[in-house]
């Protein structure tokens, strides 16, 4: 089998894997991941939810549909008071961040596969084709502009430059003004690498910290993509391409000078920003990422055991595995408490300092598998089925 999906890729959550198969997207990554999940409904129980006393309430404040994200992971762009949202069928919205009032909705020429990047002047998005579309801020279109491969990763407009992240391992950097290429950053391909969007933190306008094949991480300037600096959170293991997977697909999450990232069947790992020398690293896997606060990092591994680790030496301060099988999605760190979503729609607030249930509230039927966002007072939290709402937590 090594031999059948070397250059492909491999999308590891089971029901995307189905949606996959229904599409004929990649056969070979599809028909592995089928394989490895066979039997996987009896192996992978959720746990059944605990009772919790709610602590605090999350009291709804205004929610509305911006469409089904299928089976892709969207997330909503905030910036100032406007939230822009989109949705697989390519309806791309900005909503006022205090109202939930749409205040324009356009309708993209293709079908989309991956939420949209912003900076409040221009929006893009990005096409199952490999098109990024560029709004205004009023939603008239500017520009679009073929990037020659398909697209996972959600954009990042910094800088005046609309840095896209193509599924071969290019980075390209586009005017935000006018599309026209600035500039390219070609990554090596690894044998195999998980077929997953691999997210970007864009730090003010000048550099994004991402995740790279192989377990490492690096900094790429924004306005010409030179490599700033690169370091490896884990190393592959094993004999087997398939064992050897060992890729950094989350963005990695920073609080202070102190930026944290984890890895695929790798490890978890903290350093500093500025020159990405790591201060620690302990063994560890998670496709879903890291929150930080100051003293703490999060993640949650592929069982959705949910961890904390001091920030200071990666020292394990709690595990929760409450959640098990529940098919956690990006953690969230706020004030005291950590937010993850789940698998069937709910949203758990645990107590960063012992990881105890807080709190819980049922957003819709649909997974989360995207990071709440805390913004002006408001928790915003994006369905797959489309339901977008904030929250205030009381």
């Amino acid at each position: 089998y090594t031999t059948l999906f070397r250059s492909s890729s491999v999308m590891m959550d089971c029901k995307r894997v189905a949606k996959l198969a229904s599409t004929a997207l990649i056969l070979g990554s599809v028909v592995f991941a089928l394989a490895a999940c066979s039997g996987s409904s009896r192996v992978r129980k959720p746990a059944e939810l605990v009772q919790v006393n709610n602590q605090f309430e999350l009291a709804p404040v205004w929610s509305t549909s911006v469409g089904s994200s299928e089976s892709f992971n969207f997330h909503p762009a905030v910036v100032g008071d406007s939230v822009y949202a989109a949705s697989h069928r390519g309806n791309l919205t900005k909503i006022d961040l205090m109202t939930g009032k749409k205040v324009w909705e356009v309708s993209v020429p293709d079908r989309l596969s991956i939420g949209p990047g912003s900076d409040g002047r221009t929006t893009a998005v990005v096409t199952t084709k490999g098109t990024v579309y560029a709004y205004d801020d009023t939603g008239k279109p500017t520009w679009n502009v073929s990037v020659g491969s398909e697209v996972l990763s959600e954009p990042v407009v910094a800088g005046g430059v609309v840095i896209i992240r193509t599924l071969d391992s290019r980075f390209v950097g586009l005017d935000a003004q006018t599309g026209v290429r600035k500039w390219t950053y070609q990554r090596q391909q690894s044998a195999l690498s998980l077929r997953v969007g691999y997210g970007m933190l864009a730090i003010g306008n000048e550099v994004i910290v991402t995740g790279f094949a192989g377990g490492r991480f690096g900094m790429i300037a924004i306005a010409n993509g030179g490599l700033v600096w690169e370091t490896p959170v884990s190393f592959p293991k094993g004999f087997s391409e398939i064992e050897r997977l060992n890729d950094v697909t989350a963005k990695p999450s920073m609080e202070g000078d102190i930026i944290c990232a984890v890895s695929y069947q790798g490890r978890v790992g903290c350093g500093q920003a500025r020159t990405g020398n790591l201060l620690w690293f302990k063994d560890y896997s998670s496709f879903t990422g890291t929150a930080q606060s100051p003293d703490l990092v999060f993640s949650s591994n592929e069982k959705s055991y949910v961890t904390a680790f001091a920030v200071k030496d990666g020292s394990q301060v709690w595990e929760n595995t409450q959640l098990t099988f529940r098919d956690v999605g990006e953690p969230m760190a706020v004030g005291k408490v950590l937010l993850v979503g789940d698998a069937q729609g709910y949203v758990h607030a645990l107590s960063q300092a012992n990881g105890e249930m807080l709190a819980r509230i049922r957003h819709d039927s649909s997974p989360i598998t995207a990071a709440p966002i805390a913004v002006n007072g408001l928790i915003l939290v994006q369905s797959q089925g489309g339901k977008l709402a904030a929250y205030s937590p009381k």
